[in-house]
């Protein structure tokens, strides 16, 4: 193998639990090539993506990886199915960069994006998420990552009667989309660009078959709301995990269309208590690691098993992402 030496390391504040959250992988020879990476990922990947499912994360660290397209060469040595921006419900805004890679979110520096697991306020999210850092902050910056299922286990001794309530009645999401993208806000993507329709009709008939309401305001915006969508899910090995945008919407999903109270209800319409809320927004900070970013850096995360959200940061922050698709193979029926 062309001179890829490979090394387990340690990061600050990285956490234990029964394994070490996240696992960090260091390149420890300075003249590898993305030859060498990609030849190094094709007999590793196996080993790799169980690792994954068993820490919820890993940090690739000192890879010869430089733009979008470094980083979309070593994704597409891993061979998984992509799940692409284009036919996602994701609300934020995002610019391709390659057929694989885009920017992760184009909300302004100043903005905070909470824990989440992706898409998980829709019916389709994908299985894993490639991040790069393309380009770290001057200041700040950090991707939060938390365990959800340790989170879970927290709650359930805190407020097991909001964890009965969410397991039980599922959750509804409620969101007003935009005519055109609106890059000032974390939750800016345009109606036509989430539905991929070119008219009110073509969205209307996607929302429809997916089991949502909607309704067309004045100013050509559209509110959706989700047919109840499960709160917590259980994967094939037994773990229980708190799978939604609960800690999103109720802390982020603002803006001057979007009331984050009024985002969020039980699935049988009732009302989510505000005081759970803040139980799961505590433990959800205190839980979090704040992956600190190195230009080069590449992390893998399993969207079952950890949140994600994004720091404020000064400076110009160039981080990429791309999504794996759903197999079909992780969560339990």
């Amino acid at each position: 193998m062309r001179n890829i030496q490979i090394e387990s390391l340690s990061v600050p504040g990285q956490q234990d639990y029964t394994e070490v959250f996240p696992l960090v992988y260091g390149l420890s020879t300075s003249d590898a090539t993305m030859d060498g990476v990609k030849e190094w990922l094709a007999t590793a990947r196996k080993g790799l993506l169980e690792s994954l499912a068993k820490h919820g994360a890993i940090l690739f660290r000192g890879f010869p990886i430089k733009d979008a397209n470094d980083f979309d060469a070593f994704i597409r040595a891993f061979g998984l199915d992509s799940f692409t921006y284009q036919e996602s419900f994701s609300n934020a805004v995002r610019v391709n960069r390659t057929e694989l890679v885009f920017t992760a979110n184009e909300a302004p520096p100043d903005v905070s994006i909470f824990l989440h697991h992706e898409m998980a306020q829709t019916p389709l999210f994908p299985s894993r998420l490639f991040f790069c850092c393309e380009k770290a902050a001057e200041a700040d910056g950090q991707t939060p990552i938390c365990r959800s299922d340790v989170l879970l286990e927290e709650l359930e001794r805190r407020v097991p009667e909001f964890v009965d309530a969410c397991s039980r009645l599922g959750v509804r999401y409620s969101n007003v989309m935009p005519a055109e993208d609106d890059p000032d806000s974390g939750q800016g993507r345009s109606w036509r660009s989430t539905l991929n329709a070119a008219d009110r009709t073509e969205a209307a008939e996607r929302l429809e078959k997916m089991g949502y309401t909607h309704e067309w305001l004045a100013d050509g915006s559209l509110r959706a709301t989700t047919p109840a969508l499960p709160a917590i899910r259980t994967l094939v090995d037994g773990r229980r995990v708190f799978f939604n945008q609960l800690i999103a919407a109720f802390r982020g999903w603002d803006d001057v269309r979007n009331d984050r109270r009024k985002s969020i209800r039980f699935g049988d319409d009732s009302e989510i208590p505000a005081q759970s809320m803040q139980v799961a927004i505590e433990l959800g900070d205190e839980l979090s690691f704040d992956l600190a970013w190195q230009a080069g850096d590449v992390a893998l995360i399993d969207n079952y098993l950890v949140m994600h959200g994004r720091r404020p940061f000064k400076g110009e922050r160039r981080v990429l992402a791309s999504l794996v698709a759903d197999d079909g193979k992780r969560l339990a029926a």
